[in-house]
C-alpha cells in the first residue's frame, strides 16, 4: 500500500488527496538554491477527505482546522523534502487523533494521612511551646 499514508492503526490517508506544491527553498546555496524548486509543501483538505471517518474528521478539523499545510526545505533534494513533509503530516495528524486519557483523581494513602496528621501535631506542639507560661 505505497499509495496510502498510515497515520494510525485505524487511519490511512490516500496520497492522492495530498496536494503538492514546490518552491525555491531559500537560504544559502548559490545557483542551485536559486534555480531548483526543492521546498515541498503538502496540503490536505480534511473536510473533503474520503479516507477519514466522520469521528476522525470531526476531531482533526476541531484541532487543526479544515486544511492542514506542512512544508519541508531541510534538504537540497525535492524527493527527500517530499518524504520529510509526509513524515511531518503523519506526525501532526497522529498527534491530533490521539485521545487524552481522562484523569481519575487518586485518594491519599493511609500512610500519607498518618504522616500529615503527625506533622500537624508536631507543628501545633511547637507553637504551644512558644506561648508564655500561664500564671495562676
Amino acid at each position: 500500500m505505497a499509495n496510502r499514508l498510515r497515520v494510525a492503526p485505524d487511519c490511512e490517508i490516500a496520497l492522492a488527496e495530498v496536494e503538492w506544491s514546490f518552491a525555491p527553498s531559500g537560504g544559502p546555496g548559490g545557483q542551485h538554491a536559486n534555480k531548483a524548486h526543492t521546498r515541498a509543501v503538502a496540503r490536505l483538505d480534511l473536510e473533503a477527505s474520503a479516507s477519514l471517518t466522520d469521528e476522525q474528521r470531526r476531531r482533526l478539523v476541531g484541532r487543526l482546522g479544515p486544511v492542514v499545510t506542512v512544508a519541508a526545505d531541510d534538504s537540497r533534494s525535492q524527493h527527500r523534502n517530499r518524504g520529510l513533509a509526509l513524515d511531518r503530516l503523519r506526525d501532526l495528524l497522529a498527534g491530533a487523533l490521539r485521545v487524552e486519557a481522562t484523569r481519575r483523581p487518586s485518594r491519599p494513602t493511609a500512610g500519607s494521612r498518618r504522616r500529615r496528621l503527625a506533622a500537624k501535631r508536631r507543628r501545633s506542639e511547637l507553637k504551644q511551646a512558644r506561648r508564655p507560661p500561664e500564671i495562676d
